[in-house]
Order: C-alpha cells, then sequence, then structure tokens
C-alpha cells in the first residue's frame, strides 16, 4: 500500500520499471523469465535465441542485476559444491578461454587473435546477461524518441597519457577523439545560461535551497571554487555566518599553513591526512564548511573528504593551499587522479552510452554477425543480435549468463598443454577446455575458482577491494525545470545521490540528443554508499553490503524525492515528470585506487598488491583494470595486451 507521500511522487505511476522483475523484462510471449524462477544459475537454456532478449533496453534493477552475483558468493561461502553435483563435459575446446566479458576481456580475445590469427579459436565466459562488465549501455523510448545512457564506464578519458598500446586499439577500432567537439554540443546548455548548482538540504544545512552557480561563471561539471567566493553564492548558502566567513577566508586567504617546513615536508604531511582533517585541524574552518565540499570527489574515490588525502585535494586545487608554496611536482603517494596532465585531459571522448561503444566495437569486430555495421557512426544505433553471440560456427564466441567456479591445469602447471574450465549455468555445471586462460575477472574471486595459485598470490589479489557505485539514469518527458532554474548539473553535499546531470549532448551517428527543452532527455544521478569516519576499504565493504541490501523500490523512492525538492522552484513534479528508471547497481565497481592515509606501499614503495596479482601461473594470465588498481579503460587494455603477451611467451 502507497502512502499519500508516495502518491505525492508518483510511486504508483506506470513507467517503464514496472513490467519487471529483478531486472528481467516480462513482456507477452518473451522467453525471459525472473531469476526467482530458474534459481542463481541464470536464465534458462536458450534465452539469448530469443528475439526479446534485448539487455540495453532492460529498465529497473541492473548493473549487477539478481542471477550475475549468487554463483559467485555461494563460492565465497563454500556452499555451491554442495548443490551443484558433477560438471557435464561439453567436449568444447577452444586456443583461450577468457573468464569475463568486460572491456578488458573482450579486449584480450581482440588482441590475442592478432597475434594468433582469425582461426583462432575464442571463448569468453560472462556472468551477466550482457558483455562489457561496467561499460554498459542504458536505452530508452520516449515515443518517437530513443534515448541513450550510461550504465558504467563514462568516456574515453584518464589522469594520465594513453599508452600507445591502449591508444593504438582505440585508433583500430575507428574512434576519432579529437573529433569529439564535431558531435559536442554544450552550448545547448550554456546558451540558455545553465550550468552547475549546489543543493542544500534543511536536515544538513537548515533549509531546502537550490543555489545555482551560473551567474558567477561555474559552468564546469566541477564547481568553480572561485564562483563560491562570490557574494551572491554566499548570500544564498543556508550557512552560519561563521561557516560563512571561514569558507570566504578559505577560498581567498593565501596562508601557510604549515609553517617552517619544506615542500617536499609539506606534501608529506598532507599525504598522511585528510582533506577533512586538513580544513578543520589545520586550516581551522567550521565543521560545516568541509560538507560542503564532502561529496565533491565521491565519483572517483568512492568515499568523502574524511578520506580523501589532503594531498590529492592540493592536486585537483581544492581551496587552501594557495599560499603554502608548494612547487608543482607530485608529492609522494599522490593518487594518479590527482595529477594534472595536459596530454591526458585533451584526449577526451564521450559516447552516447559510454563507453558501451567501445564494448559493441570490439564485439562487433569479434563476431561480425553479431552487430551490423562497419564504422563508428553506424555501431551507435545498431541493434545487436544476442543469438548470434554463442554460435558453434564461429571462431570467437561469447556466453552470457555463465559464472566461472573453477579454473585450473589439467595436469601440473610446468607441463600442462590445457585449462579446465568450469561454469555454473542453466542449473547445471559444464565444463570446456583451453590451451589458454586469461582471467578478466575481478581480482577478489580468482581466488574462490583458481585454488591451486600460489598463497601469496592469493592475498594479494584478495587486496583488491572494489569500490561500490549506483550510475541511474531517469528519462524525464522534458527538462523545463532545469532551464527555468539555470541549472545543468547539481551537486549534492549530503543528498543520497550526491550529484546529478543533464545527460551530455552528444549527437552522432543518427542519434540525436535532446536539444530543446520541451523533448525528452536522460537525467545521470551517482551514489557512492559510504561511511564517513573508516578506512577506505571499510567504506566499501559497507557499501557494497548496502547496495545488495537495497531494493529497487527504495532507490526509486529516493530518486523522485531528491529530484522534486531540488527542482521543486521549476516547477518540476516527479509523479508527472518522470517516465522512465534505470539503477545500475554495482557492489563490485571500479578498480580500487590505493591511498596514501592507509596503503603503506603506496607512500612508502616496495612492490604493490596489483603486482603480485597479476603474475601468470602456467597456462593461466590475469588481467582486468585490477591488475594496476587504476580504473580506466586504457589500463583494462593494457593489462589485457601484457596478459596475452605472456601467454604468447610461453607458447
Amino acid at each position: 500500500m502507497t502512502t499519500p507521500k508516495d502518491r505525492a511522487l508518483g510511486m504508483e505511476r506506470k513507467i517503464t520499471r514496472r513490467d519487471l522483475l529483478n531486472g528481467f523484462a516480462l513482456a507477452a510471449g518473451a522467453s525471459l523469465v525472473p531469476s526467482a524462477v530458474f534459481g542463481a544459475f541464470g536464465p534458462q537454456a536458450g534465452t539469448e535465441s530469443s528475439a526479446a532478449y534485448y539487455p540495453p533496453a532492460l529498465t529497473g534493477m541492473r548493473g549487477s542485476h539478481a542471477g550475475s552475483f549468487e554463483v559467485a558468493h555461494s563460492m565465497r561461502d563454500g556452499t555451491f559444491w554442495e548443490k551443484a553435483g558433477k560438471p557435464e563435459e561439453t567436449g568444447e575446446r577452444y586456443d583461450l578461454v577468457i573468464v569475463g566479458g568486460g572491456l578488458s576481456g573482450l579486449a584480450a580475445a581482440h588482441y590475442y587473435r592478432k597475434a594468433a590469427g582469425a582461426g583462432a579459436k575464442i571463448l569468453i565466459i560472462e556472468n551477466h546477461d550482457d558483455f562489457g562488465g561496467h561499460a554498459k549501455r542504458n536505452e530508452f523510448q520516449a515515443g518517437k524518441n530513443m534515448r541513450l545512457g550510461f550504465g558504467g564506464t563514462f568516456s574515453i578519458e584518464s589522469p594520465e597519457p594513453y599508452s600507445v598500446v591502449a591508444k593504438k586499439l582505440i585508433e583500430e577500432l575507428g574512434i576519432d577523439v579529437p573529433g569529439f567537439s564535431k558531435v559536442h554540443d554544450p552550448k545547448i546548455y550554456s546558451a540558455r545560461g545553465m550550468g552547475q548548482g549546489i543543493f542544500f538540504d534543511k536536515e544538513t544545512f537548515g533549509a531546502d535551497r537550490l543555489v545555482s552557480m551560473h551567474t558567477a561563471g561555474g559552468m564546469d561539471s566541477q564547481v568553480k571554487f572561485g564562483a563560491m567566493a562570490s557574494e551572491e553564492f554566499l548570500a544564498q548558502a543556508p550557512l552560519s555566518a561563521a561557516a560563512k566567513k571561514d569558507l570566504a577566508r578559505l577560498l581567498s586567504e593565501k596562508k601557510d599553513y604549515l609553517p617552517g617546513l619544506s615542500s617536499a615536508e609539506k606534501k608529506a604531511k598532507l599525504a598522511r591526512i585528510s582533506y577533512a582533517d586538513f580544513l578543520t585541524k589545520i586550516a581551522g574552518v567550521d565543521a560545516s564548511v568541509v560538507k560542503v565540499f564532502q561529496t565533491m570527489l565521491h565519483g572517483l574515490y568512492g568515499y568523502g573528504m574524511d578520506a580523501v588525502p589532503a594531498q590529492d585535494a592540493w592536486g585537483f586545487s581544492f581551496p587552501g593551499f594557495a599560499g603554502m608554496n608548494l612547487d608543482a611536482a607530485p608529492g609522494k603517494g599522490m593518487n594518479r587522479d590527482s595529477i594534472p596532465n595536459e596530454e591526458a585531459e585533451n584526449y577526451f571522448f564521450h559516447f552516447p552510452d559510454g563507453n558501451a561503444t567501445i564494448a559493441r566495437l570490439l564485439v562487433r569486430g569479434l563476431i561480425p554477425a553479431a552487430i551490423p555495421g562497419k564504422t563508428v557512426d553506424d555501431v551507435i544505433l545498431a541493434r545487436a543480435d544476442y543469438a548470434r553471440l554463442d554460435e558453434a560456427s564461429s571462431a570467437v564466441r561469447i556466453r552470457l549468463n555463465s559464472t566461472a567456479v573453477r579454473v585450473k591445469h589439467v595436469g601440473e602447471a610446468k607441463t600442462a598443454k590445457e585449462v579446465e574450465v568450469v561454469y555454473a549455468r542453466d542449473g547445471k555445471v559444464h565444463t570446456v577446455r583451453g590451451a589458454n586462460c586469461v582471467l578478466a575477472c575481478w581480482h577478489v574471486v580468482i581466488p574462490y575458482i583458481c585454488e591451486e595459485l600460489p598463497e601469496a598470490q592469493k592475498t594479494a589479489l584478495s587486496d583488491a577491494a572494489k569500490v561500490p557505485i549506483v550510475y541511474t539514469n531517469v528519462l524525464l518527458r522534458n527538462w523545463k525545470a532545469f532551464e527555468k532554474l539555470g541549472v545543468s548539473s547539481v551537486s549534492a553535499p549530503e543528498g543520497y545521490f550526491s550529484s546529478f546531470q543533464l545527460d551530455m549532448p552528444v549527437s552522432m551517428g543518427g542519434y540525436e540528443c535532446a536539444k530543446s527543452p520541451e523533448e525528452p532527455v536522460v537525467v545521470h544521478m551517482m551514489r557512492t554508499p559510504c561511511r564517513p569516519g573508516r578506512s577506505g576499504r571499510e567504506q566499501h565493504l559497507a557499501g557494497r553490503a548496502e547496495l545488495f541490501r537495497t531494493t529497487f523500490a527504495t532507490f526509486e523512492r529516493n530518486i523522485r524525492e531528491q529530484l522534486g525538492r531540488t527542482l521543486s522552484g521549476g516547477g518540476f513534479d516527479p509523479a508527472r515528470e518522470i517516465a522512465g528508471i534505470t539503477v545500475n547497481r554495482w557492489p563490485h565497481g571500479y578498480a580500487y585506487q590505493y591511498n596514501s592515509i592507509y596503503d603503506s606501499y603506496w607512500l612508502e614503495g616496495g612492490e604493490l598488491p596489483c603486482e603480485a596479482a597479476r603474475k601468470p601461473y602456467g597456462r593461466i594470465a590475469i588481467a582486468n583494470s585490477d591488475a594496476d588498481a587504476y580504473a580506466y579503460t586504457d589500463c583494462a587494455f593494457d593489462q589485457a595486451y601484457r596478459a596475452v603477451k605472456e601467454l604468447r611467451a610461453r607458447a
């Protein structure tokens, strides 16, 4: 039963999220069935061969959807083999078996095929119902308008310049990164005076208030700190007089808060304390000022300023360091995200569906029959034929809804000629063999499925704590309220979602973005569940548990309430304007990047856990962005290339 408040929010309204259960559409005549029917092993046999099978169009709870993680959890808990039964031999043999169909796994197939020849037989096993891993495509249909959203990996970008290997693959796929300006039209928003805004909530700051930054020049995705020092901002922000005074001082004052220390000594100290502690304990600002900045780096770190090193905050040009006389050189232990690099900053490209387009280009190169077309432009609107992914006649096959449960050499690793890979699917356990194997899956999974690895290596693999994150796409019937309020993106310091923004206006390959406020548009909302006051890994662990417990109804209620409260001044009605919701829940999200406060080896030197974790073992090599503790697409490519090179060197 819905409450009056729920009805006001539109919780009972029929939108594209009510015709599904546990992430699977229940359309008449479709063979897709909810996971509750088939248990924890994935969809029934033959599901992918149905014409109705098309994961990108599914709404509701996506990302790590029901049916994708239960087997892995059972392996973790040591209960899987109690009920699994004896594996069935498929009789299939491949030159290479890849566990993980994300960007690293797809790239490994590309590199291996390039080295071994087009006739190389490759099988990719993927536990989700779609390929691409975190590079997820979300499709919406709004009348005659088709809208795309990114459900994970946002763009071609990196804090470090792309390697020769990664850049070459981007070029081989036909992607013209320097040509991004030809397909991106930021004036759609800026010409209307729309820019950044901050929403202060009454529970934290005493009043619900959206403060627009566009009049002060804040047109970037991140608030320009200079705009926060303006009289207009300080007058509107619901902060105490003391907090406003401290914020203004922090933004304008050039004071050395660590006098008597050299630049190197200051950086060493800043590397060991959080930015929150720097602000309150060293700069002496009011605690409420910290809350204004708290969530601004959630999208990179997965936690707030209570755990972000002060040295990293300096690298991001956060306020408080203008008078510290720090030289420009990166300090020891800085996170790679926080080190400015002009070449890297200029290498940027965003597709309408994020890097899901890269995944689709890789799949088309491996299995041309699965995705029609030949160019980057024609892949944008191409509909993938999932029935063609796992055909016996194809040299490369992608087997979805299949979770690897055991990987071992047939015989001793030093002399073995084959690797046996066992996977769960259709309520049964199946076995295939490959001359080689690339584990392109999450590092924390590998010790459970590959028990023959050395104990030290399994310990190093277990160090890779994934960052939990939620990327939610909300289809709106129009964006008039955004225009009226003068915002295209909003930061919410204490919001359920720490930020949200209108879809980046990109048109290419026949796809047209929303160009008028009267047109439907996708709003992208981000949440990283944190537990301030704990270490980074502890926060990720707690956030992961929360995401597995959170229902779609809880997400929906928070989506409606937050958008409603934030945009109320523009006449936004969540019951009327929201037309569809897709929640991309990633309890095991992006690769954990080392932190100078908590990871001594990152600050003090020595072999990194990721280096020990990725060592080859016999005919098994290890890829994935975890292998370099670096959550970017170029890393996924680099690690795939290295893994394949190691296997080829052994052959």
